[in-house]
């Protein structure tokens, strides 16, 4: 079951504000890559479920995260219905992140406990998702559905929103000001956060570093 409260994860999405968003079919790179992160200070992290057998990747990767970052949230993302969401609850997630809204995934992590965020790209999907009830909803495609501007526009008549946008985000210095101060709880970041060539070289320092890097810029921006 998971080992943190809905309520802890969103307050640690907030107090951190930032969300690695990473796969890999070998569970070692994903070890390896995890590792990384927490020591760049990195707390919550999302597990994509994106290839064959992912399902066994994470069940790996959990029990490890659990012995070795002992303080690491663990979730699982690119999750779009009720049965694949089940499975990951059973073997330990902390939360789900989809990147749209299902209502079957929405029950079955209501019944647990279990932090869910849906992917949302327009107000009413947003109202939708908190009827759900979804703390921190994922903006996705983050660039595609308008960026920081539509992050600020829906904190105008809906300041309460959490928003957690994904797509988009890179680790430099422009682009997290953006999000933070157009009012995004934190942003989720993937491919630009573990370059190709730095898995290839296994260049984990890398990885640290850029945690570490983003982490304090995301420090310096938020507010709240």
């Amino acid at each position: 079951m998971a080992r943190f409260s809905r309520i802890e994860v969103a307050l640690k999405m907030n107090e951190t504000g930032m969300v690695p968003v990473f796969y890999n079919k070998d569970p070692e790179v994903c070890k390896a890559v995890v590792k990384a992160c927490y020591d760049g200070g990195v707390r919550v992290f999302e597990f994509t479920n994106r290839g064959d057998f992912a399902t066994l990747v994470f069940a790996e990767l959990n029990k490890w995260a659990i012995e070795n970052c002992p303080e690491m949230i663990m979730g699982v993302g690119s999750v779009v219905d009720e049965a694949t969401a089940a499975m990951y609850i059973a073997l330990g997630t902390n939360f789900i992140v989809s990147p749209l809204i299902d209502e079957g995934t929405a029950k079955v992590c209501n019944k647990r406990k279990i932090a869910w965020s849906p992917g949302c790209g327009s107000v009413t999907e947003i109202g939708k998702a908190h009827e759900l009830g979804a703390e921190v909803v994922k903006i996705f495609p983050g660039s595609q559905v308008g960026g920081p501007s539509f992050v600020k526009a829906v904190k105008g008549p809906m300041p309460w929103t959490s928003i957690m946008p994904t797509g988009g985000v890179t680790p430099t210095e422009d682009n997290l000001k953006a999000w933070i101060e157009a009012g995004s709880t934190c942003v989720g970041m993937g491919s630009q956060l573990f370059p190709k060539e730095i898995l290839a070289e296994k260049n984990y320092n890398y990885i640290t570093d850029k945690c570490k890097e983003a982490l304090q810029i995301i420090k310096k921006y938020k507010t709240n």
